[in-house]
Formats: C-alpha cells, sequence, structure tokens
C-alpha cells in the first residue's frame, strides 16, 4: 500500500474558475485513491459513485458558466454514518439499524448538498459512534486503529478518497483519528452546527469536519452553518465567511491535562521541539509551573474523564433500554454495560454532575484573559497496533467538556507516524483559534 495523502480542495478551485481542472476531474482522482486504498483500510459502509460522478458534473458545468453554488461547489465528502442521507442507509455501526433508512438527510447533509458538495459515501463509524470499533484500518499502518468513533471519516481523509468527512464527538471522536490518521480535526464550539438528523444527541457532543487542511475544514463548518445555523437555541458557528487570516499569538499556554503521566516518550519530545519553536519565534508560553491561572485550570479538569463517562452513561438510558428490551443480542458488552451504569445512576447524581461542568467551563472561561489559545497533544502518541481499541481520548475530552472549539493539527510525528498537535480555543472564538492554528501550520511547516 502506498504511503497516503491528503487532497485539499481549497487549491483546486483556482482551477476550476481557470478552466486547467474541474470538479469531475478531481473526484475521479479521489475514486483512484478509493480504488488504492479502500480494499486494504474499509473507509467507507456505503459508496454511491455513480451518483457522485452526476454531483461532480453538473458541478463542473457550474464552475464553467462562472455561477458555483459555493466555495465547496464541487468537494468530495463522506458521512459518518450516524448521520442521515435520504439516498443512502444509516447504519449506526450497529445490527440494530442494519439496512436502515430515515428517508430524509440531516441537516447538515442537507446543508452540503445545497453547497453542491459531492457526497460519496458513508463512512464507518463505532456502534453508535461510541466504543466498538467497526475494523477500518489506519492507512499509514494497516496494523494500527485508525481511532473513533469517526473511524472511517478520519482514513478517508487521509487517504485522499476525500477532502473532508463529516464527524462527531462526545468524547473525542473527531480528534483523536485526525491525529492517527494524519489530517485535520475541527471540533467546534458546543452547538455551533446544526445536529439535526444526526445521532448524536448527548449534550457534549458537537458536529465537525475531518479534513484535508484547515482551509477546507472552514469552508465545510462554514458553508453547512450559513445554510442551517447551529443546534436549536444555539447561535451558530461564529466567524467570517472566508477562511480566518494567520495572526501572530500574543501568549500561549500548555497544558498538560491527564494524558502527560500515559503519553509517550517520543510524543513529549516532539511536542517539546514545537513549544520550543514557537517560543524560539517571540510568542510566550505558560505553563502550571509559573503561572497561578494555568495551574488552576490543569487542577479544575482532573476529573473531567470520570464527569463526562458519567453524564454519557446517564443521557443514554434511552434508547439503549428500547434497543435491550427488543433485542439485546444486538448490543455489544460494552453498550451494555454503559447501559447499566446509567440505570444505576439517579436523577440527583446527573444534576451534581452538570453542576460541576458548569463549575469547570466557568473556571476556563476565565482563562481567556490570560491566552490566546491552549497548547496540548492530540493523543498520547501514534495510533496504537491493534484494531480491538481506537486509543485512549485522555488528550481529548478536556476541550469537549468544556464546549469549546479545538483543532487537531497534522504537525508532529513519532515513531514515523502522524502525531497531532492539540490547539484549544475558547467559546464562540472558533474563528481565533483557525486565525492561530494557521499561524502555528505558517510556522512548524517550515524546515527545523
Amino acid at each position: 500500500m502506498a504511503r497516503p495523502e491528503v487532497r485539499p480542495f481549497f487549491p483546486a478551485t483556482a482551477g476550476f474558475k481557470s478552466g486547467s481542472d474541474t470538479p469531475r476531474a478531481f473526484l475521479d482522482r479521489c475514486l483512484r485513491a478509493v480504488d488504492e486504498f479502500e480494499p486494504a483500510i474499509g473507509a467507507f459502509v456505503h459508496i454511491d459513485a455513480a451518483a457522485a460522478i452526476a454531483a461532480a458534473e453538473r458541478s463542473t458545468e457550474r464552475w464553467r458558466s462562472g455561477r458555483p453554488l459555493s466555495r465547496i461547489d464541487g468537494m468530495p465528502i463522506g458521512v459518518k454514518d450516524i448521520i442521515e442521507t435520504v439516498d443512502m442507509p444509516t447504519q449506526m455501526g450497529s445490527p440494530v439499524y442494519e439496512g436502515w433508512r430515515s428517508g430524509r438527510d440531516a441537516a447538515s447533509v442537507a446543508a452540503l448538498r445545497a453547497a453542491g458538495a459531492v457526497i460519496l459515501g458513508k463512512t464507518v463509524t463505532t456502534e453508535f459512534a461510541a466504543t466498538v470499533p467497526r475494523g477500518t484500518r489506519n492507512p499509514w499502518d494497516a496494523r494500527r486503529t485508525p481511532g473513533g468513533s469517526s473511524s472511517g471519516s478520519a482514513a478517508a481523509v487521509a487517504s485522499g478518497m476525500v477532502s473532508a468527512a463529516l464527524g462527531t464527538q462526545v468524547i473525542g471522536s473527531i480528534l483523536r483519528p485526525s491525529s492517527f490518521c494524519g489530517c485535520v480535526g475541527f471540533k467546534p464550539t458546543l452547538g455551533a452546527i446544526n445536529r439535526g438528523g444526526s445521532h448524536d444527541w448527548l449534550s457534549q457532543s458537537a458536529h465537525g469536519p475531518l479534513a484535508a487542511s484547515l482551509e477546507d475544514a472552514w469552508m465545510v463548518a462554514r458553508e453547512i452553518a450559513d445554510r442551517v445555523g447551529g443546534d436549536p437555541g444555539f447561535a451558530g458557528l461564529h466567524g467570517p465567511s472566508e477562511v480566518p487570516a494567520a495572526r501572530v499569538p500574543t501568549r500561549l499556554a500548555v497544558l498538560e491535562t491527564a494524558g502527560w503521566a500515559v503519553a509517550e516518550p517520543a510524543a513529549k519530545a516532539a511536542f517539546e521541539a514545537c513549544v520550543a519553536r514557537i517560543e524560539a519565534a517571540g510568542v510566550a508560553v505558560i505553563r502550571r509551573i509559573g503561572h497561578r491561572g494555568t495551574a488552576e485550570v490543569e487542577s479544575s479538569i482532573v476529573r473531567v474523564m470520570e464527569i463526562s463517562r458519567q453524564i454519557n452513561a446517564w443521557e443514554w438510558i434511552w434508547p439503549l433500554n428500547t434497543y435491550r428490551a427488543v433485542d439485546p443480542a444486538k448490543l455489544s458488552k460494552v453498550t451494555l454495560d454503559r447501559l447499566a451504569e446509567g440505570e444505576a445512576m439517579s436523577l440527583d447524581a446527573y444534576r451534581a454532575l452538570l453542576t460541576e461542568r458548569d463549575r469547570i467551563r466557568a473556571r476556563y472561561a476565565s482563562y481567556s484573559a490570560d491566552c490566546d489559545a491552549v497548547l496540548t497533544l492530540s493523543a498520547p502518541g501514534p495510533a496504537p497496533v491493534g484494531l480491538e481499541s481506537t486509543g485512549n481520548p485522555v488528550f481529548n475530552v478536556p476541550a469537549t467538556l468544556l464546549g469549546v472549539p479545538a483543532l487537531s493539527l497534522p504537525l508532529l510525528a513519532a515513531d514515523g507516524l502522524p502525531l497531532g498537535l492539540q490547539a484549544i480555543g475558547f467559546h464562540d472564538r472558533d474563528a481565533a483559534l483557525f486565525s492561530v492554528a494557521a499561524w502555528l501550520v505558517a510556522l512548524l511547516s517550515k524546515a527545523a
């Protein structure tokens, strides 16, 4: 299997405008990558190449006539298989939903179609976008996990089958697979992208793209939000229509989090080398040692994994209890155990968890006065060998519980494999985070 390579869409649009390239030719390149990688990787649970070709041809005509529907008109995109599509099954990685069709598009998919995007297929998810893998392999090393639960989305983007794919995250399901597979992962501010028709209703879950580049990630999120907004009661993604320009930060913070204790030596070394380059560029970096506010934030997030797990368990009681009543044999032991944990909880216990989560979020919100963004690893190391697990999400859960935007940037490596640098922002400041991230990409992509 050849070395995987992402396929950014944004640079190709110049060729669409001049006539030197077309969306149909771009899709053909993606389909060649499907032929090359998909048999060994298994990123998709369903592909409709004929429909994608027809959509790419329509896009080609729009670009030729100078009337593209949007900046992502013609972009090949995968859709995580917990997100409804009118023309393909939505099976959620579970035999409970084998062959199930909702008869409608999710809000995000409807928005993508309205923007002219080319929906290539449904990407593999773990069981109910939770824990149990469904066989997708890492395109860098087929012995290794691609991460999860947005397993197929990350693998498809990383191998150039699509330029972007929709994912969801309730613990680490966008950031971790992006890190393991070497693509950009964007978890927006909680509620910023409309989740209607997506089966990720938990209170910490967020909808976001995995993409070949920062530009592709922003354009996909922006085009969705422009058409269908955010979740009901939320204002939707904040920021300009154009890709946010790079901006030199004044001060960045490092949060080691609970992940630092289990991070691999090569991952720590790569991260510290990155921080050294940032400081050499004249940007101040603060840490728990020497900065009281950082120490307080580190202390406040110690229990975020436990809190998140228990909140999710309570919120999963329905519909898991109804699936169990119909046919418990169609649920994994992990899922049944999660249901039992939720049913053993009380409403008062759940309320106490929400109160603690609010307290942690308030403490972090005040931290915005101390720094422009926070840096940490996206994972303890490169993708581990084995397909029985999707890897340790310990570095991802803080941003998820906090409900703030986070990016995994493919700027680090360990043992010759991808490793993400995670940049975390502040509530509704997604565009500001992208500006800092663009500066980091420009700085760290240069030869050391």
